[in-house]
């Protein structure tokens, strides 16, 4: 297997990969797209809105707003020492109080864990007219985008030709394109060598 940069910034990749064939391509495809975690909003708790949005929609947007977290310091639910009942080894608060008339954004949550924040500050979440207020709290977690899109770490695709694949990945997280491609190709290699142990296992 070759392995070669074609192009590469902080939020996209281009990338050759020799020598496989396409149920390694879709299995990376499919890993850097939808298996590696990502930080979301994922519970939200509104005080007070007075907004032209209903709660159901303003909750929707606040979970696609893109989140940067520092790697390896919070662990998946599932994966937690508190069993997923929520701690600050697997959650991080935001809280937002505001009142119009302004543009709303990203950059106005107070975050309680300063590491973790939105990815773009200049999103806008709502705006609020003269009088309008919103006043809310939200948590957010690691997730996966096999889960739901907001955990969806980025937009790949890849051309073929003969065993020559070239994949083009487009970070939708608080992850570099090259941090995705690397974790991917951990996650498949440690599937892979999981998969040749229970061969060995059943076969003595």
């Amino acid at each position: 297997m070759d392995v070669k940069v074609l192009e590469k910034d902080e939020r996209s990749m281009r990338v050759r990969v020799e020598d496989i064939n396409f149920a390694m391509a879709n299995a990376l495809r499919r890993i850097m797209a939808c298996e590696i975690p990502v930080m979301a909003i994922e519970h939200v708790d509104i005080v007070a809105n007075g907004s032209g949005l209903v709660d159901e929609i303003l909750a929707h947007r606040l979970g696609l707003v893109p989140l940067k977290w520092p790697d390896g310091k919070y662990n998946l639910p599932t994966e937690c020492t508190c069993t997923g009942k929520g701690c600050g080894k697997c959650q991080a608060g935001f809280s937002l109080d505001k009142t119009g008339p302004i543009m709303v954004k990203a950059s106005d949550f107070v975050p309680e864990d300063s590491d973790v924040v939105p990815l773009d500050p200049n999103v806008p979440v709502v705006e609020l007219l003269e009088n309008q207020s919103v006043k809310l709290t939200v948590l957010a977690q690691l997730g996966l985008g096999q889960e739901h899109a907001k955990w969806q770490s980025a937009i790949v695709g890849y051309e073929q030709r003969g065993k020559s694949f070239t994949f083009t990945i487009e970070s939708t997280c608080g992850l570099s394109a090259q941090e995705i491609f690397e974790k991917a190709l951990d996650i498949l290699a440690a599937r892979a060598d999981e998969f040749a142990k229970a061969i060995k296992k059943e076969l003595k």
